[in-house]
């Protein structure tokens, strides 16, 4: 009898209620990731521990409060009923358990079960479509450090990035295509913004980056966060048959000035300057509802955009836990195993 296979499905992370206690704690879990946050740890540790943290909790707490729903944290919720279709799916051959990289439930708790299990092999996937250091890296990171002390290490299969996936893809387009594009002036498809300089760690040597202008993935950047996302973007417009010169590419959730560009708020004000009334935005790096879709985009956004003459912003829905999506993880798992 052949042993079963794990499967580990990782989310960013949600804080455990919306009250500012709670916020504090998620964010300074968060923020304190060398990889989140890129800079010398003493500078670090004085940033998000005594400016942004004390500053930012009771804000994003108001914030949090509008996005909770009577069952919860969005995020949570989808994911925890996208594994549950994804174990009725895959069968009694796999074990499917979700983590969130920052808080509850915990990669020490989760892992630490799967631990005892005796998995024959263990298939970790993040669910963050485009690679990036920050996300994808922090939780892979994570994941080894705990199961290096493991006495027993099983064959561990890391999916990394899925930009370009097929059955990915053609879950996004289905979410795209329950609108008519002719309707709308303008298509943005946003992406979670990221510092300029965490690009620079992922060419080869000698591919020369244009910033301005992100080529086919190749050998040289195929992980680049900034050229995956152009990619997934060509991919799902050509399969809704969007033109080129009606969407444009952008970066959301900025900090400062230094982080990709051009930024999707900027966008959405210029659009309407020029006399745009309707924009359909995409939100292709997030696979559940959570702050950047629901309350960013969907709100904040809204407001922007009318306040310089725009009528409606209106978000394609997240993947959440579509019955397409489903067969969609249960593809990508399969294919990589």
């Amino acid at each position: 009898m052949s042993a079963k296979t794990g499967v580990l499905l990782i989310q960013l992370g949600t804080p455990d209620s919306p009250g500012v206690g709670d916020v504090r704690k998620y964010l300074f879990e968060f923020l304190n990731d060398p990889r989140v946050i890129d800079i010398p740890w003493l500078l670090r540790k004085i940033l998000v521990n005594l400016i942004i943290v004390p500053f930012r909790a009771p804000k994003s707490a108001k914030i949090y409060k509008q996005l909770w729903t009577e069952n919860g944290s969005p995020l949570l919720i989808y994911s925890e009923s996208l594994k549950e279709k994804l174990q009725k799916k895959l069968g009694d051959d796999f074990e499917i358990e979700l983590a969130m990289r920052y808080k509850n439930p915990s990669l020490d708790d989760v892992l630490s079960r799967m631990r005892e299990k005796n998995y024959g092999k263990i298939v970790v996937f993040p669910l963050f479509p485009q690679y990036a250091s920050a996300s994808t890296g922090s939780a892979l990171e994570k994941v080894m450090e705990i199961v290096k002390k493991w006495t027993v290490i099983p064959e561990i299969k890391f999916i990394s990035e899925f930009h370009d996936d097929e059955f990915y893809i053609n879950t996004v387009a289905a979410r795209g295509a329950k609108y008519n594009i002719n309707d709308y002036d303008h298509v943005l498809f946003s992406y979670h913004g990221l510092p300029t300089r965490q690009l620079n760690n992922v060419h080869s040597k000698n591919y020369k980056c244009d910033m301005l202008n992100c080529g086919p993935i190749s050998e040289g950047n195929k992980y680049c966060y900034r050229a995956q996302c152009f990619s997934t973007t060509k991919l799902i417009a050509d399969k809704l048959n969007i033109p080129s010169e009606k969407y444009t590419v952008s970066f959301q959730s900025r900090l400062d000035k230094k982080w990709l560009e051009p930024f999707s708020d900027k966008i959405v004000i210029q659009k309407a300057k020029e006399g745009a009334k309707k924009l359909l935005v995409f939100s292709p790096a997030f696979v559940a509802d959570c702050l950047e879709t629901t309350i960013e985009i969907g709100d904040e956004y809204n407001i922007l955009f009318r306040e310089h003459g725009g009528e409606k912003v209106q978000l394609v829905e997240s993947l959440n836990d579509n019955d397409d999506w489903v067969n969609a993880v249960e593809s990508i798992i399969k294919k990589n195993i």
